[in-house]
């Protein structure tokens, strides 16, 4: 089935629709009942978002879902059957991951600091999602051990399912740390859903839906988080909007593509590990803070300017990645 415009045009417009409705409506409740706590050993000058509402997330949960739910019927009315269990399979998985993050978000407002679960809770739940997710797709032949890159596809055998798993889990955390400063998280999300729509309307039926689904619902989400924000996604939002992005990969037939659509998520990450690592090898801090766009935001630059140049290398690597995955 080939996704035509007008269908693009309808689920980037239910989700935006959806997205920024339930924002707007619960905006005020969480000024009462959930004002961020700010990481203590974060900048200086986010004191001052300090009782910022988060959990903005549950707007993505409501918008995203109602959206691809009904892609979901549309899909299966139409006798699309396989995309349409691909991408209900993909629904519960990242409502999974989201409702990990739910918690902790209740967890930190319960607190009163910036703390919820623990590394190793959240793993635990992310890793046991995964296994689940990859195992219904192998199942379902929705995907197979072999890679498919732009001039034909290998078969890794075996060695497919840690690789997935790696991917999926770490991009998704990839992704919750990328929500650091304001508009950073929706910007390349919207990037990355505007890049799967284009790049895979004619191919992936699944991907473009989730595209164009992620790309509406981020673009209203940015309306109310763009600096100066006025509500935080949380974990809630975060480690849904990772959970499809990283599905996306797993989807496309090759989870490497994450290494270029998520590029900035994974770039994210490695600045963390390095300066961890380097820190203990050498007493020294190889950033001024981890991640790296904390080590930005203290050279000078201001979080708009992150936020469009993290979105521009996220548009230039998407674009690379049409060359070696399409």
């Amino acid at each position: 089935m080939y996704v035509n415009a007008v269908t693009s045009l309808l689920v980037i417009l239910f989700s935006f629709l959806i997205t920024a409705i339930t924002l707007r409506l619960i905006i005020p409740p969480l000024k009462r009942t959930a004002r961020q706590p700010i990481y203590t050993e974060g900048p200086s000058w986010h004191k001052a978002k300090e009782g910022t509402p988060t959990m903005g997330g549950l707007a993505f949960l409501v918008g995203i879902s109602i959206c691809l739910s009904l892609c979901i019927v549309f899909l299966w009315h139409t006798d699309e059957r396989k995309s349409a269990l691909a991408l209900l399979y993909t629904l519960i998985y990242c409502l999974i991951n989201s409702l990990v993050g739910v918690t902790d978000d209740l967890c930190k407002l319960r607190r009163k600091k910036n703390a919820g679960l623990t590394p190793l809770q959240k793993l635990v739940l992310q890793i046991a999602s995964s296994v689940g997710f990859v195992i219904v797709l192998k199942h379902s032949g929705i995907v197979s051990t072999e890679l498919s890159f732009s001039f034909g596809a290998v078969d890794i055998g075996w060695f497919y399912y840690p690789i997935a798993l790696v991917f999926l889990v770490g991009i998704t955390n990839c992704a919750n740390l990328t929500d650091g400063i304001d508009g950073l998280a929706g910007s390349v999300a919207a990037t990355v859903g505007c890049a799967l729509l284009l790049l895979y309307r004619a191919s992936s039926v699944t991907t473009s839906l989730v595209g164009a689904a992620l790309f509406g619902g981020s673009v209203a989400f940015l309306i109310y988080n763009i600096h100066p924000a006025r509500i935080f996604m949380g974990d809630t939002g975060s480690l849904l909007l990772g959970s499809l992005v990283a599905s996306a990969g797993i989807i496309l037939g090759n989870p490497f593509i994450l290494l270029l659509f998520g590029g900035v998520y994974v770039i994210e990450g490695v600045s963390v590990i390095l300066q961890v690592l380097v820190y203990k090898l050498s007493g020294k801090r190889l950033f001024k803070m981890a991640p790296i766009h904390h080590h930005l935001e203290k050279c000078g630059f201001d979080e708009c300017k992150i936020c469009m140049c993290a979105s521009l290398l996220t548009l230039a690597l998407s674009a690379l990645a049409s060359i070696f995955f399409t």
